[in-house]
């Protein structure tokens, strides 16, 4: 089932409230794969980790991205993945699949909606243009799309789905790729960017490329992603992604960690 939702409207998937009313973040480890040399610019091949983040709030809790698919052979010899179980992740933060009221997946590579058929009848936000894009074949493992029980709701730009809780696109690894921003109880800003950027070392560089940028530096300057500047508008204190353990912070101010 597929229900479109424009880029101003809430999609409150659940009403599930939790009793501390503050929110928090936890990251989950679902695993690595081994990514390979001709993929990675250089002479060797890198392990990189696959990261999730359930997002505890009033509202419920929301689960950004569920791990590693499984069902292609050519992919499993290509990436050599480990899982770590959707469950025991989940597990290890006191939570349980039954717990996740609502899925944010940063774009529908196998990599990132592996567990995704573990939670169906349970809303998938996504943008359309990526939904679009997975169903036309080619794309992704097609059973991790549209399986039984698949119910998505299409976003066709940013949108504010919790009280505090953004979806924020961020195009360039995917066309449909966006990013979830959460405010939390102590007001500071997490920004879960996904594969926005593969490494927060490239967040770092097109973040200061962008301060440069702002402070009139003069040409050349290497440019940097323009939804860099609505990121920054909310003035992050970290920034977490998929496939990097390592995290951008700003080199001053308060800041606060998953737990």
């Amino acid at each position: 089932m597929t229900q479109r939702t424009n880029a101003n409207a809430n999609a409150n998937a659940t009403e599930t409230a939790t009793e501390t009313g503050t929110v928090a973040v936890h990251r989950l480890d679902l695993g690595f794969f081994v990514r390979p040399a001709f993929e990675t610019g250089g002479p060797q091949p890198r392990v990189e980790p696959v990261l999730a983040y359930l997002v505890e709030h009033e509202r419920g809790r929301l689960l950004f991205d569920t791990g590693i698919g499984a069902g292609d052979p050519g992919a499993e010899a290509h990436y050599r993945p480990r899982r770590r179980p959707l469950q025991a992740a989940l597990a290890a933060v006191g939570a349980g699949l039954e717990d996740v009221g609502l899925v944010v997946n940063c774009h529908l590579h196998f990599d990132h909606i592996g567990g995704n058929p573990l939670l169906a009848g349970v809303p998938v936000l996504v943008q359309e243009t990526e939904l679009a894009t997975a169903r036309r074949g080619g794309y992704t493992i097609d059973a991790l799309v549209d399986f039984p029980g698949a119910r998505y709701e299409e976003l066709s730009g940013e949108a504010e789905i919790w009280p505090g809780v953004w979806v924020v696109p961020t195009p360039g690894h995917t066309d449909g790729h966006q990013s979830l921003v959460v405010r939390q109880g102590d007001g500071t800003v997490v920004v879960l960017a996904g594969q926005a950027h593969d490494f927060a070392s490239q967040y770092a560089s097109d973040e200061l490329a962008r301060r440069a940028a702002l402070d009139g530096v003069a040409p050349p300057l290497p440019p940097y992603r323009p939804w860099m500047d609505r990121l920054a508008a909310f003035e992050p204190g970290r920034v977490f992604f998929a496939h990097d353990c390592s995290v951008w912070e700003p080199a001053s101010g308060r800041v606060s960690a998953p737990r």
